[in-house]
């Protein structure tokens, strides 16, 4: 699978710069304070930050009108969260490819050696210990000492496989959640397996800053690995490994074995089984904000390939008839059902929510890279979070914990930050 841009050239020609990609649908917006949808134009307020920005100069690039030594080109195409609300809004009313256009783009730029200074390191890191974090590889399963656990680093197979992510490993705060994560599995029944300090990045990261060399060798290596360790089901905490594994690994063409389940939509089923119950009361009130790579950006991605037929002049039809990823199956009914069924707990929903969530600010490599820009993003949601009267945002992602809990320590908000697996082992 390699992203070019050239097969993007008839998504990028026909963008209107009608804007709508700055927005939510008409139809969705409750305020004008909660009604813009992009981190990125909302922050630099300049049209080539928008996804209709970024089409213009992905369709400049592939007709030679740009340079991509271009320091600031570098810079407007990497100041974005790769959210993907710019696609969802778009796809509305069309069938435009926005974020796949961001992706080739960036990988356009990775090709000619052109990417920030700040990559280096990240990609280095990955390359050498198998993280995004430049944690030693060697400390990667240290999260799951003395968890009753099968580490299948040490020999054998499991018909569940749990896997962790780069920063619920490696941080010192968050690593809790995958701790609890094994925990509840262990008390459902689940004969879980861990691959401990041979798991690996999920190559979310080198994806979408589009390193594609780097990300095609973790998704192979996770997909042979699992497949050889007989995994009926592999289950992630991480959104956006969730998200590329649904998503992109899919296009690789490899022959995957397992299912593939975010923890909140594990959750849920065990609840719903009866495996896992609930009984101590939260009296809390509180919101849940939709991570992006587990919501719009997990639904299948279809690329298409075919001739387009201009009809009447206008009018596109195309053969065969293309697959559009919308966002709208994406996961957002497990983790808020999963809310529900803890006792005592108000559930209130901000305004931007599902397919047309705010993001939290941290993917695309900003976190790491740029995280005035991040934690701005995140203050936003939490502006949000505060409008409907939440004590606390529940989030089913190490990334947007970790962003919200920083913006939150930055402003000295007393707003609460919890995963849903802390929410969930809270109420056991």
């Amino acid at each position: 699978m390699l992203l070019e841009l050239k097969d993007y050239l008839g998504d990028m020609k026909r963008c209107a710069r009608c804007s709508i990609c700055k927005w939510p649908p008409l139809a969705q917006m409750k305020s004008w304070r909660f009604s813009q949808n992009c981190p990125s134009v909302s922050r630099y307020n300049f049209h080539a930050y928008s996804g209709g920005g970024r089409m213009a100069l992905g369709l400049a690039l592939a007709e030679g009108k740009l340079d991509e030594t271009d320091e600031e080109l570098i810079n407007i195409v990497y100041r974005c969260t790769a959210c993907g609300a710019c696609d969802s809004s778009c796809k509305y009313n069309s069938e435009l490819e926005v974020l796949w256009p961001i992706y080739a783009t960036r990988a356009r730029l990775v090709g000619a050696g052109c990417f920030r200074e700040e990559h280096g390191p990240i990609i280095e890191s990955l390359r050498r210990e198998d993280n995004p974090l430049s944690k030693p590889k060697a400390e990667r399963g240290l999260w799951a000492q003395g968890l009753d656990v099968k580490d299948l680093s040490r020999g054998g197979q499991a018909d569940v496989i749990y896997h962790a992510g780069c920063l619920y490993s490696f941080d010192p705060e968050l690593s809790a959640v995958a701790r609890d994560t094994v925990t509840l599995l262990r008390q459902a029944g689940v004969e879980v397996g861990i691959r401990g300090q041979q798991e690996s990045c999920c190559g979310s990261m080198a994806f979408q800053l589009g390193f594609q060399g780097e990300f095609i060798k973790f998704a192979e290596s996770n997909i042979d690995d699992w497949n050889a360790l007989g995994a009926r089901k592999v289950v992630t905490s991480c959104a956006c490994g969730f998200g590329i594994m649904k998503a992109v690994y899919p296009l690789l063409g490899k022959k995957m074995k397992f299912q593939i389940l975010h923890i909140s939509q594990y959750l849920d089923e065990l609840i719903r089984e009866g495996r896992l119950q609930l009984s101590k009361k939260i009296p809390l009130r509180v919101t849940y904000h939709d991570p992006c790579n587990l919501g719009r950006n997990s639904e299948e991605y279809v690329p298409w390939k075919g001739i387009e037929k201009k009809v009447l002049g206008q009018l596109i039809i195309r053969e065969p008839e293309k697959t559009v990823r919308r966002g709208w199956e994406g996961v957002y009914d497990p983790p808020r059902d999963v809310i529900r069924a803890v006792p005592g707990i108000k559930f209130v929903e901000m305004e931007r929510i599902r397919e047309y969530a705010w993001c939290c600010g941290a993917g695309g490599g900003v976190k790491t890279t740029m995280d005035d820009f991040a934690l701005w993003t995140a203050s936003e949601r939490i502006a949000e979070a505060q409008s409907v009267g939440a004590e606390a945002i529940v989030t089913a992602c190490s990334w947007c914990e970790r962003n919200l809990k920083d913006a939150v320590s930055a402003q000295g908000n007393r707003m609460q930050v919890l995963d849903i697996v802390e929410l969930v082992k809270q109420a056991r």
